[in-house]
């Protein structure tokens, strides 16, 4: 198959690499798709729950992740902030907050999709330091947010990557920014067994190995019963960033999280774009392919 197209879509990744076992699969796959054009990749708290330098934790984890690829010094990598927003709007602005300005008043440089794996805290940062940049051609995709209207949901409450950073998540969705919302009933749907992981991921070198025995080993020390598979939660951002048309979306009227993680109409803000369906084939297909074809050629080097 020849294929000469080299337009390419650009974008960012804002990742709690380190929070669980599903972050990994989708920052590899963003790095092995070659439509994307990946201008940064945020490392990201996720909270104080398991461990007081969670955001250092994710930037160490991501560099593994680089070295596994042989990309390290190959994607620019900006911290963002190591702790949820605050009362004082400087209290998060990081590095990783600047990058997004950055890319967002780059306007000749076409359109730009920032896709959020965990909390929106880098997100607000960028925003109020650079209040602007909701009004450009940015879209915000984020992975988090419980279920709307009557879905009965069964996860922790509030919606974990809401949870880690509700004021965040009040500052994007008031800013007027495009925003493709994941929801939490949507992303866990997108599961792997371990016989699944056993065929598909882990003979695919060292990478594969380490992706797939990571899913095993975060289940064995944090779920309490009996499980042989894991949603790959994360991983709709980038299918999303791969093929925006993968997806069904419906318009939701703009709404607000009260303190204890519910939808409540909101004056401010625009309209966003729900995700209620993803093309899980799709999406888990192509990054089982691109992982067979970097095993082999990593064993051909």
């Amino acid at each position: 198959m020849i294929i000469q197209d080299t337009r390419r879509r650009r974008v960012i990744i804002d990742s709690d690499v380190k929070n669980e076992a599903d972050d990994q699969f989708a920052v590899v796959h963003a790095l092995l798709s070659p439509s994307l054009d990946i201008c940064g990749i945020i490392p990201a708290h996720f909270g104080t729950g398991r461990s007081a330098t969670s955001m250092q934790d994710s930037r160490a984890e991501l560099e593994h992740l680089l070295r596994l690829m042989d990309r390290t010094g190959g994607v620019r990598v900006e911290n963002g902030s190591p702790s949820a927003l605050t009362a004082d709007p400087a209290s998060a602005v990081s590095d990783g907050a600047r990058l997004i300005v950055e890319e967002a008043r780059r306007t000749d440089a076409g359109p730009l999709f920032i896709s959020f794996l965990g909390p929106l805290t880098d997100m607000a940062a960028a925003l109020l330091l650079a209040p602007d940049i909701a009004a450009t051609d940015t879209t915000v995709i984020w992975i988090g947010g419980p279920p709307y209207g009557d879905r009965e949901w069964r996860g922790t409450w509030p919606e974990f990557n809401l949870r880690n950073d509700i004021r965040a998540a009040n500052v994007v969705f008031a800013s007027g920014i495009r925003i493709w919302q994941v929801p939490a009933n949507v992303y866990r749907l997108v599961s792997v067994g371990y016989a699944e992981l056993r065929r598909r991921v882990e003979p695919h070198g060292a990478l594969g190995a380490y992706l797939a025995q990571a899913v095993v080993d975060f289940n064995t020390a944090h779920h309490g019963v009996p499980v042989e598979s894991r949603s790959l939660g994360d991983s709709p951002a980038v299918a999303l960033m791969i093929d925006p048309w993968c997806a069904v979306f419906r318009a939701q009227p703009p709404v607000r999280f009260t303190d204890t993680g519910h939808c409540v109409p909101a004056e401010s803000g625009s309209a966003v774009s729900v995700v209620e369906e993803i093309d899980v084939r799709f999406l888990l297909e192509d990054m089982f392919a691109k992982l067979a074809e970097f095993g082999e050629s990593a064993a051909a080097r």
